[in-house]
């Protein structure tokens, strides 16, 4: 079974920091592009930041590029989002997510969110 647990969220102040992870178990986590959306209140589901199975190549939103820092660690299975910087407007449910494809189908899975609100 694919589960993803993302940890991490929390209350900042503007300006400030937080890293957030999301453990991944139930498939070959090293294969696969893993992704953060967020989703703030009131509002639809927003991409923020995407990264390569392999961790080469890392890919921004442009209201998070140079502040945010996606990496992941495959020998432990985790994802993470380094948010420094923050503003209000990151204010939001940071969920982690990834698109497992077999042979038949593919399938989306997400974790459960991390709660980040950013308010001094």
């Amino acid at each position: 079974e694919v589960q993803l647990v993302e940890s991490g969220g929390g209350l900042v102040p503007p300006g400030g920091s937080l890293n957030l992870s999301c453990a991944a178990t139930g498939f070959t986590f090293g294969s696969y592009v893993m992704t953060w959306v967020r989703q703030a209140p009131g509002k639809g589901p927003e991409w923020v930041s995407s990264i390569s199975a392999d961790g080469v190549f890392t890919y921004y939103a442009d209201h998070v590029k140079g502040r945010f820092t996606i990496s992941r660690d495959n020998t432990k299975n985790k994802l993470y989002l380094q948010m420094n910087n923050l503003k209000p407007e990151d204010t939001g449910t940071y969920y982690c997510h990834t698109r497992v494809i077999t042979v038949v189908a593919s399938y989306d899975y997400w974790g459960q969110g991390a709660q980040v609100t950013v308010s001094s």
